[in-house]
């Protein structure tokens, strides 16, 4: 288990409902060996008791601004350089908006403007609220002052909307800290990652397609880029915004993936191909739309470029990681595809009524190689992207000792 061996975390707590995230959250980073103070809001306590933190943590929570037991009785300038990070989760937009105001209207606010450690904020609120322009450009702010965003997440919320504003998970939060500790173990290497599905034209108004989001690959290319990774991300149309610090090169159809992907793909040092090309494309695309007037049409299909095989051929081939989401003998078929394919890697889930990945924030991937297979169980995508990255860095650097 990756370690924060004595490392002095400062978890702040602000109001929300995602605070119950928190008490698993002080768990966590304690069985991974740090050291915790939690720092509540006043809003924060109505939604989880002081006393559960503290029986957590073996810590008193501070939440006096000015609190005379403390050394001096400056309590946020104690604590601000007791810290080694500090995370705020769940960060609510009241607090989000007084931390990029520069205000220092509680103990919580004046300890982040006071610490010179790296701060982490877990944004948790309603969809609404995350998608007004104020939140965003409140969001800029921190950004360009250093502060690191962790999520949110999409889905169903407490309030009953479903949408962008969901906490992170604790896992996710402390995969984050774990992989910050580490050094970049791509640093220097180039990675082309393909992401999303691909729409193949029926018409004008029409696609073949399948059900992909996209984030399993955002997911991968985001921790690529934090491993140290210069990344180029070849994605198929998605909702979703490209990971910073990257390029981004949007495509629709699996030939101008192909195309685009062959553009760099010979200085590329690692290839993975999380994006669900669509195997088969019509044989002709219609001009104008198809109008329904018979009971019945027959379309005929021709296959699409084989991506996966074509980088595994090149002359000098990248180290390829391939991806198969699989409905039937998941482990045989993903087994078939690497040798067929000529791939180092592929990672594989089964798609089920247990498991079904498309558009879920979660997902369960077994990696397999030519000698071995690793079951990384279920988890967010983020931390499988994480957990994938620091297999593929292992063994392209093993391929190339040698």
């Amino acid at each position: 288990m990756p370690s924060l061996s004595d490392q002095h975390i400062v978890l702040g707590i602000t109001g929300g409902i995602a605070a119950y995230k928190s008490a698993e959250l002080v768990r966590r980073l304690v069985d991974h060996g740090a050291e915790v103070q939690v720092v509540m809001t006043d809003a924060a306590k109505a939604f989880i008791a002081p006393l559960t933190l503290q029986a957590l943590s073996g810590r008193p929570v501070r939440d006096a601004l000015l609190d005379p037991s403390a050394e001096s009785g400056m309590g946020h300038i104690e604590i601000a350089r007791w810290a080694d990070r500090l995370v705020v989760a769940p960060a609510s937009a009241n607090f989000i908006a007084r931390l990029a105001g520069g205000m220092a209207s509680d103990l919580l606010a004046t300890v982040c403007l006071a610490t010179s450690a790296p701060i982490a904020l877990a944004p948790a609120m309603n969809q609404g609220m995350w998608s007004k322009s104020a939140t965003q450009r409140n969001i800029a702010t921190l950004k360009a002052d250093g502060i690191t965003m962790l999520g949110p997440n999409s889905g169903d919320q407490a309030c009953g909307d479903v949408g962008p504003g969901r906490m992170v998970e604790p896992a996710e939060i402390i995969n984050h800290l774990t992989i910050s500790e580490k050094i970049p173990v791509l640093d220097g290497t180039s990675v082309m990652i393909t992401a999303g599905p691909t729409w193949e034209a029926l018409d004008p108004v029409r696609v073949l397609s399948n059900h992909s989001s996209g984030k399993m690959g955002y997911a991968v290319a985001a921790a690529a880029v934090a491993a140290g990774a210069a990344v180029t991300l070849v994605s198929g149309p998605t909702a979703l915004d490209p990971p910073p610090g990257i390029q981004y090169r949007p495509v629709r159809s699996a030939e101008e993936m192909l195309a685009a992907v062959e553009q760099d793909i010979s200085t590329c040092d690692v290839f993975i191909g999380v994006a669900a090309v669509a195997d088969y494309r019509p044989a002709r695309s219609e001009t104008s739309k198809i109008k329904k007037c018979a009971d019945s049409i027959t379309l005929e299909l021709v296959r699409t470029p084989d991506i996966l095989a074509r980088v595994a051929q090149q002359v000098k081939r990248p180290f390829t990681v391939g991806f198969a989401a699989e409905t039937d003998q998941a482990i045989a078929n993903a087994r078939e595809k690497l040798h067929n394919k000529g791939l180092d890697l592929i990672a594989v889930n089964q798609v089920n009524e247990t498991n079904n990945p498309f558009g879920s924030e979660e997902n369960h991937l077994v990696l397999i190689s030519q000698s071995d297979e690793i079951d990384l169980g279920r988890n967010s995508k983020a931390v499988l992207a994480e957990q994938l990255i620091s297999e593929i860095a292992h063994r392209y650097h093993d391929q190339h000792s040698t």
